[in-house]
């Protein structure tokens, strides 16, 4: 498919989007038909393409991701661990990250995601070692390369265990060479355009990793350019106990004491909140990622997403990092996030919540208008989801078997109206090339503490 093509995705099997059932017209990476069912084009098109073994998605949106993590999954220093151990035990191994590191892992996480239906992701990465400052001009290449759309955030940490912070000292910036850099990438790579491939957000770590000066910087710098925030908060009740220890505030009341409660904010996990909070957080239009996996792996707890959205907050999903997953498939987390929350509120939780939770609910939580729907307008992302393996064999609903029965990869995968994934496989990637340099690269990482 060529950028001056129109193309008429003809007929799906199903696809998720009003009046579409014959499917979507697509000029010049925008959609601009609706094809109800039976009937054709009103546009004038040059191509078809017979959509009728797929189940047709907007393009999945993932919201909190930590690419590095990719490296150390299944880390044996690392397991049954509750957060804050899992972070001690792991810092001193990130703490050794290399540049090829970081090119090879956030390249193997766009690849896994784009094959499970992914076409935007945003990745937190705050780990800056003093021989990889550059990381996020690596993300950035590398993201351009697998023309996937991100959005790319600049974090940090600044506070270290010698002040009371978490993280050890190695891995722990000056705040002075955080604030230069992220206001670097944010000139050189922010791109607020519509149909933009990659944002800049800033995303200091979390309350035990940075401190209030830093935040509250941040927010001003990302004021000033007009960028979104974006952090952990409330992930555990250690994390709540330590915001009483270190500033005698709950997390809530930390974040808007920093300028942060507002609508250019989202909220990695958000589990720990009373209700006065959550009224809060939606009053203010703050948003919240659930992550469920990560949650049910470091025993965290579960995200209180039909109260958050009922209060006012864009709800999205995340997969998390690759180490607390493990794994980067986002039309998985999509069925762990419908089967979390059906355990927390009851089965009336169906498969059109979860699928609203990585589409457009991720779309409103970063800022974007332009992608997480199918209608006319919007950017032409989608993933495309053929129903031929045994796990759907006597499967009815299409929609609902997608998620019920355990889809894992996409067939096809449009992005901006390019196919970045044809017939299950990534268009001019070797993966078996890929696998070898990210897994030589995960090796050499983890024997650096052996």
């Amino acid at each position: 498919m060529t950028d001056t093509a129109t193309v008429w995705i003809k007929n799906p099997l199903a696809i998720l989007a009003d009046n579409a059932d014959a499917g979507v017209v697509i000029r010049h990476g925008k959609i601009i038909e609706l094809v109800p069912q039976g009937q054709n084009p009103t546009s004038s098109y040059t191509q078809t393409i017979d959509a009728s073994q797929w189940v047709v998605l907007p393009g999945l949106i993932n919201g909190h991701h930590h690419f590095y993590q990719t490296l150390t999954r299944a880390l044996p220093r690392a397991l049954n661990k509750p957060l804050f151990g899992w972070l001690k035990s792991l810092y001193p191994v990130w703490a050794g990250l290399e540049q090829d590191m970081v090119y090879n892992a956030t390249e193997l996480a766009l690849a896994e995601l784009l094959l499970s239906g992914c076409t935007t992701a945003a990745d937190h990465h705050y780990l800056f070692p003093q021989n990889i400052t550059d990381a996020m001009d690596i993300q950035a290449s590398a993201a351009a390369n697998m023309g996937i759309r991100m959005t790319m955030t600049r974090g940090s940490m600044s506070l270290g265990e010698k002040d009371g912070g978490l993280p050890p000292q190695s891995t722990v910036q000056l705040e002075d060479t955080i604030l230069a850099d992220s206001e670097r990438v944010i000139k050189r790579y922010h791109d607020a355009t519509e149909g933009s491939m990659l944002q800049v957000a800033l995303a200091p770590c979390s309350p035990f990793s940075v401190t209030r000066d830093l935040m509250q910087a941040s927010a001003q710098m990302a004021a000033e350019h007009g960028v979104m925030l974006h952090t952990h908060l409330a992930e555990t009740i250690d994390e709540e106990n330590f915001c009483l220890q270190m500033f005698g505030l709950r997390t809530v009341d930390y974040l808007d004491s920093v300028g942060w409660l507002h609508k250019r904010t989202w909220l990695a996990h958000g589990i720990h909140f009373n209700d006065d909070e959550i009224a809060r957080l939606g009053a203010a239009g703050t948003g919240i990622c659930h992550c469920p996996t990560s949650n049910m792996m470091l025993a965290s707890g579960m995200a209180p997403v039909r109260e958050l959205e009922a209060a006012g907050s864009p709800v999205g999903l995340g997969v998390d990092g690759s180490a607390s997953n493990d794994g980067s498939n986002m039309i998985q987390e999509v069925r762990q996030a419908l089967y979390l929350q059906r355990l927390k509120y009851d089965a009336e939780v169906s498969h059109y919540d979860a699928y609203r939770w990585a589409t457009s609910g991720s779309a409103n939580m970063l800022g974007r208008s332009d992608i997480g729907r199918l209608a006319v307008g919007m950017q032409a992302d989608l993933a495309c989801f053929k129903l031929d393996e045994m796990r759907f064999s006597g499967s009815h609903d299409p929609l609902a078997a997608l998620l019920l029965c355990g889809a894992h990869q996409a067939d096809a995968v449009m992005v901006k109206g390019r196919w970045r994934v044809q017939q299950g496989a990534i268009v001019d990637l070797d993966v078996k090339e890929l696998m070898q340099r990210h897994h030589a690269s995960a090796k050499q990482l983890a024997n650096k503490l052996a």
